[in-house]
């Protein structure tokens, strides 16, 4: 009998070794998840609010409106854009004059932008798997190149947006809201 047609007990063992390995491993993954899902905060990124020590609690009262203060986050936006760029309001809220084109604002969320093509199409085959209709706009730039962005929208409704960028944020891909004027096409 040959020498290759038995199962010496050295290769059942690495075998059995190897499939342990891949039971505990799957184990611990599936531990970690439970544990982080169970886990108050780290659901929502957020963390928890430590517990109040004896002394916070004895705190006078005249400092209670000084720490709701602070404890507020601040509900103005990052950056003001209408004090960067003075003017800019009062054109927005000009209406069309009789000679200038419609303007319609679509939204859309952008998930990448790419000098390759071939990135830009995996990027929308992704997509497509997590059931999102992507599509890819390659437009030149001075200076920059050839870009193919790739975008999901128009968007009408706030709930779809919302719903889009969460299932984008949970396949680890960071959207961008982007608000694009285009004209109107009159009905003929």
């Amino acid at each position: 009998m040959s020498r290759g047609a038995k199962h010496s007990p050295r290769k059942s063992k690495l075998l059995l070794g190897i499939f342990s390995g891949l039971v505990l491993g799957l184990l611990s993954a599936i531990g970690v998840a439970w544990y982080l899902k169970k886990t108050p905060g780290l659901e929502t990124g957020k963390p928890t609010a430590p517990a109040q020590t004896e002394a916070e609690k004895s705190k006078p009262r005249e400092h209670a409106k000084l720490d709701a203060a602070m404890a507020k986050p601040e509900a103005r936006p990052r950056f003001d854009f209408y004090k960067i760029l003075p003017g800019t309001e009062e054109r927005a809220a000009e209406p069309n004059k009789p000679g200038q084109p419609q303007l319609r604002e679509n939204v859309f969320l952008q998930a990448g932008a790419f000098q390759n093509a071939a990135d830009a199409d995996n990027l929308k085959a992704h997509l497509a798997l997590l059931g999102l209709e992507a599509s890819i706009q390659t437009t030149a730039l001075p200076d920059k190149g050839v870009w193919h962005r790739v975008r999901l929208g128009p968007f009408a409704k706030a709930e779809d947006i919302e719903h889009t960028r969460t299932t984008l944020k949970q396949a680890g891909i960071e959207p961008v809201l982007l608000k694009v004027r285009e004209p109107v096409t009159p009905p003929q």
